[in-house]
């Protein structure tokens, strides 16, 4: 069985990313920000998906 790992709400993702929560509404219904979970009306954030999403959106600046 694979390990669980922490969800977070979108209040906690959003706060967490400096964007209001209607931000992260926009980007759930344009599939353009992190990836997500939603079991009926519940939506939810996988923190590791949420790192991941980050670090692919890394850009490197050139010296």
């Amino acid at each position: 069985m694979p390990a669980v790992t922490a969800l977070m709400t979108p209040a906690e993702v959003a706060t967490y990313l400096g964007v209001k929560p209607k931000t992260l509404e926009g980007w759930r219904y344009k599939r353009t920000g992190p990836p997500f979970i939603k079991r009926g009306r519940v939506v939810r954030y996988r923190a590791d998906a949420l790192q991941e999403w980050l670090d692919q959106s890394e850009v490197a600046t050139s010296a």
